[in-house]
């Protein structure tokens, strides 16, 4: 990514007629725009809107206008879902983006028609944006990779394999909710400390995994490999996701074929996709391999995903207990790190799963795995802070966490920071456990 891809909607001076939008501390600024899915409170219908400052531009009213200026609009944008959108190519998104930039800005002949058509986010419920067909979750940090592994192999903390392949497994799409659904803590099989047979009840051991959701746009034919150069026309955006692990359930149960009743019962997304195109001005180096590690095979490899394959987007984890909440005290911040150290690109990632032929469809969603970092404040899961619960975290009002406890809020947030442009954010993603079903 160069800066001659950077076009007049990042420009960091452009402002809108909506005044919530040019408050430096907004996650939703004009340079910003992603999309999601709502209805208005007591209502039930499904619609497309774009988030500008504290407001929802309720994209549905405004479809037959924009028809003038973007093919099919109007079919794309009164559907319940963004899945036709995602099913277009990138530069429909970038026209229909240009749009709503000049119909939104300060000065602009359209703020009488387009007026009406704006929601309040305190009148809106947001909804899943699609309902993925495929869900896939990656392992793409080494540092959380390195910080895991050495938990149970000392020694050798990183498998063979890792730095030769996104490693990545199929997880569960029908569990994905939205910000603010309560995550019910889970029951399975978990085998006790010092036992060799396992017992059947409600997870003891419930961490959170901090990452990035990859929301996959147009879609690819069975049999057909996407080319690295190509990948990123199949990236629509990107969410936050909350990869809820019931650690002793998963630890019982991987082997040997991998994740299942420990990660499938829930997946939490924010509900607004920031478009790869506002992205581009956080675009970023792909990880800098160190000496001696080995070079991408040739389907993984690519000059340009090696030169700005990566994007710099800061993700932090908060934890508010119940206690917390009821005294009207803040959320606890667990730990912040930049999608900027991922050891795989999006597009090695979308390279990779696709290389034996598997296809992409539209609104298929990827997890980054667990963002986490260098140092103690940038870990991004419970398993890391705490060391497998033998190193309990303290919380402000004194209490302490190994692992999550009923009535705990686990939210995240995430900003994107660049000298020169506009600050972006991506909302909340957040999600209260709730007592594991009786019986």
């Amino acid at each position: 990514m160069t800066d001659s891809q950077i076009d007049e909607t990042h420009a960091p001076d452009r402002l809108s007629w909506i005044g919530a939008a040019n408050d430096p501390q907004t996650d939703f600024p004009i340079q910003n725009l992603p999309f999601g899915v709502f209805r208005r409170k007591g209502g039930d219908t499904a619609r497309i809107g774009v988030a500008i400052g504290d407001h929802i531009l309720d994209l549905a009213g405004i479809a037959d206008r924009l028809a003038a200026e973007v093919d099919d609009a109007a079919a794309l944008l009164k559907a319940p879902s963004l899945g036709p959108l995602m099913g277009r190519e990138p530069q429909l998104w970038r026209t229909l983006r240009k749009v709503l930039v000049r119909w939104l800005e300060a000065g602009s002949s359209a703020q009488g028609m387009v007026a009406p058509h704006l929601v309040a986010m305190g009148e809106a419920e947001m909804l899943l944006p699609a309902r993925p067909g495929g869900f896939v979750d990656f392992f793409a940090s080494i540092q959380h990779a390195t910080n895991a592994g050495s938990l149970f192999r000392p020694t050798a903390p990183l498998l063979p394999n890792y730095k030769y392949v996104p490693i990545g497994y199929n997880g569960r799409a029908s569990t994905i909710r939205v910000d603010g659904a309560a995550i019910r803590r889970p029951n399975g099989q978990r085998l006790p400390p010092g036992d060799s047979v396992p017992v059947f009840g409600p997870s003891l051991r419930l961490d959170y995994e901090m990452e990035l959701g990859i929301v996959l746009g147009g879609a690819s034919a069975v049999g057909e490999p996407v080319a690295i150069a190509e990948a990123w026309r199949h990236i629509f955006g990107f969410c936050l996701l909350n990869d809820w692990s019931a650690r002793d359930i998963q630890a019982w149960e991987y082997q040997p074929l991998g994740p299942f009743l420990g990660k499938s019962f829930a997946t939490t997304i924010s509900p607004w996709i920031v478009t790869a195109e506002a992205l581009k001005p956080f675009r970023a180096a792909a990880f800098a391999r160190p000496e001696g590690d080995p070079a991408p095979l040739p389907h993984l490899a690519d000059a340009a995903d090696q030169r700005a394959g990566g994007v710099d987007i800061q993700v932090s984890a908060w934890l508010r207990t119940a206690a917390m909440r009821a005294a009207g005290a803040p959320a606890h911040r667990l730990g912040t790190a930049s999608s900027a150290g991922l050891y795989w690109t999006p597009a090695q990632m979308v390279a990779h799963q696709t290389s034996n032929g598997c296809n992409l469809e539209a609104g298929d969603l990827y997890g980054t795995g667990t963002i986490s970092g260098d140092g103690p404040d940038a870990l991004g899961s419970l398993l890391e802070i705490t060391r497998g619960g033998s190193a309990p975290i303290r919380l402000p009002d004194g209490t302490s966490r190994a692992f999550l406890e009923d009535g705990d809020e686990l939210s995240m947030t995430a900003r994107c920071a660049r000298a020169g442009f506009a600050s972006i954010g991506f909302g909340l993603c957040r999600g209260t456990i709730l007592p594991a079903p009786a019986g």
